[in-house]
C-alpha cells in the first residue's frame, strides 16, 4: 500500500450498522510512502494507522 500527503484513506467496519470512517493523510512516516500513516478523521482525531486490508487509499483530487 502506497500513499500522498492529501490522500483520503476509508477505513471499510466488519460490523453491520457501522459506517465507514475517512480521513485524511496528514503524515506519511514510512519510506517511499509506506505506512505508517498519521491520518486525521472527520471528528478531528488523529491516529498512527498501518491500514490492513480493510481500507481503500483514494488519491488527492487532481491527480
Amino acid at each position: 500500500m502506497r500513499a500522498s500527503i492529501g490522500d483520503v484513506i476509508q477505513v471499510h467496519s466488519k460490523t453491520v450498522g457501522v459506517p465507514t470512517q475517512r480521513g485524511e493523510i496528514v503524515e506519511v512516516r514510512g519510506s517511499e510512502g509506506a505506512p505508517p500513516y498519521l491520518v486525521r478523521f472527520s471528528d478531528g482525531h488523529e491516529s498512527l494507522m498501518f491500514p490492513g486490508p480493510d481500507c481503500v487509499i483514494e488519491p488527492r483530487h487532481g491527480e
